[in-house]
């Protein structure tokens, strides 16, 4: 009796050991599926405008979802301010600007490697801001991440006409809102609730990035005249619960259990990850130095992700 009681535990630490590391990779294969739905919709509909409506539905499900559930909103104005700068910064300043910066000139490509500084720049803050430590192997990790994921990316990245400084400058200011996001999220109280948060940062990037998009993509902005093909409706349907509720509820669970120097190292593996959906999808080939570059970047992200036992 006493065995089979210890064997039941030990099969469910064991369930939880495989769920704990499942939550990463199911967020880094949905995340990926964000540039293929940005890739599917960018002929038919303005780059803001998309956001502005997926910011509102997904705000909308989230209340509803905080509604049935009897979630706990927050009770201060200071905790209900950092929810929505968490938003604004995560939602509002990383993803309107990178859509934006492609929609105007900026190879994707050239984007993705951008994003790719975020783990370096989360581990540059954590110890000043967290006081969390990044011990060396932590630090190798991130550097072979960033290596890895710049392989995969780098025979696409040839462009004769040089690159637009602007947009440039728009993509890197999203990077380090998404940055910052991470961080100002790690600081929130353990526990706050991460329906009700999740509902504030999307309103709050809607109330940010829709006037945003009536004034920077006027004429284009008409809900009712946007080209509502079925590539777009199945990637608002997907960018809503694919990406919002499920990679978005993921991200931030994923923040408050582990360090963000460890969480952020994950977004390397979105670039092969985006590769490998973009040759399944789209048929984009694939070189040996892409493969190259997956293998490292995988391996980076397996070090960094190792709790650190010294520092």
């Amino acid at each position: 009796m006493t065995d089979r009681k210890i064997e039941t535990k030990n099969g469910v630490a064991a369930s939880a050991g495989w769920v704990e590391q499942g939550i990463p990779l199911l967020f880094v294969l949905i995340w990926a599926t964000g540039f293929i739905i940005a890739r599917m919709v960018a002929p038919h509909v303005a780059p803001l405008t998309f956001l502005s409506v997926r910011y509102m539905l997904s705000a909308a499900m989230f209340v509803l979802i905080c509604l049935a559930t009897g979630a706990a909103w927050p009770r201060t104005r200071a905790a209900w301010g950092n929810a929505a700068l968490v938003g604004v910064l995560m939602q509002g300043a990383y993803l309107a600007g990178v859509f934006w910066s492609v929609r105007h000139g900026l190879p994707a490509g050239l984007a993705a490697l951008i994003g790719g500084f975020q783990p370096l720049l989360t581990a540059l803050l954590a110890r000043p801001l967290l006081g969390e430590a990044v011990g060396r192997r932590r630090w190798l990790g991130v550097g072979l991440g960033f290596v890895g994921a710049a392989l995969v990316l780098l025979p696409g990245l040839g462009r004769p006409d040089g690159i637009p400084p602007w947009p440039l400058l728009v993509c890197c200011g999203g990077v380090i809102g998404l940055t910052f996001g991470t961080i100002v999220q790690k600081r929130l109280p353990a526990g706050a609730d991460l329906r009700a948060n999740a509902a504030i940062q999307f309103i709050a990037a809607g109330i940010v990035t829709l006037p945003m998009a009536v004034l920077l993509e006027h004429p284009d902005f008409h809900f009712g005249v946007t080209d509502w093909v079925p590539q777009v409706w199945l990637g608002m349907l997907w960018a809503v619960l694919g990406l919002s509720v499920g990679a978005i509820s993921l991200l931030l669970l994923m923040i408050r259990r582990g360090a963000v120097s460890a969480v952020a190292s994950m977004f390397y593996l979105v670039p092969p990850t985006a590769a490998l959906i973009a040759y399944a999808v789209f048929g984009e080939r694939l070189v040996g130095l892409q493969i190259a570059g997956m293998l490292l970047a995988a391996g980076g992200v397996a070090l960094a992700s190792r709790p650190n036992r010294t520092a």
